[in-house]
């Protein structure tokens, strides 16, 4: 009698876990998360340079937001360490760059800018091209590694609603649909020799 009695509790406690399980497995909706697709460094005279390509697609809010005149900004951002067993990891190099994408609803234009470089496109898909591929962003100084060594490179991406305008940033943290971020993509990185 009494096994049947908590026969159903046990039941629904299995159920209740086996729910928990799927959904801890599952993780947050990310589908509009952004992949690093690969990442490398190469020489450029005066030290290395990253090439990145990542792939992501804007979900409807964030075109809709885009449209009605609302910048977006793209962090990439690139950190360089070394491990070291006798004190905390040396990390030489720690940088970000932004991307700003917007609408100008006159000359129904995209515009994607960084530092003083503004470019001009005809659709979105063609300005989104444009942010997914990082390339020749000089990253790190040929003072700051040590040829011969070994260093741990990382590189990610994320939609940065910092740099949004200060109503937009409210509204942002609480919404989902603007929580668009890579995981940290890490490769390895041997100075051969300096960069000439």
């Amino acid at each position: 009698m009494i096994i049947k009695r908590f026969l159903p509790l046990r039941l629904a406690a299995a159920l209740w876990i086996a729910l928990a399980l799927c959904l801890t497995a599952a993780g947050p909706a990310s589908a509009e998360s952004i992949a690093v697709q690969r990442a490398s460094l190469q020489s450029d005279g005066s030290g290395w340079s990253l090439d990145a390509r990542f792939d992501f697609e804007l979900n409807s809010n964030l075109e809709d937001a885009v449209n009605k005149g609302i910048p977006l900004y793209f962090t990439t951002d690139f950190e360089l360490s070394r491990p070291r067993w006798y004190w905390f990891d040396e990390q030489p190099v720690s940088v970000s760059q932004s991307i700003r994408l917007s609408f100008q609803p006159l000359t129904r234009e995209y515009r994607v800018s960084t530092g003083g470089l503004q470019l001009g496109f005809a659709s979105l898909n063609e300005a989104l091209a444009v942010i997914k591929h990082v390339t020749s962003w000089h990253v790190i100084d040929r003072n700051q590694v040590h040829a011969g060594e070994t260093y741990n490179a990382s590189v990610r991406m994320q939609l940065d609603i910092a740099l949004m305008p200060k109503p937009f940033q409210i509204d942002a943290v609480n919404n989902r649909d603007w929580n668009l971020a890579s995981d940290w993509k890490r490769f390895t990185f041997t100075v051969t020799e300096r960069a000439k």
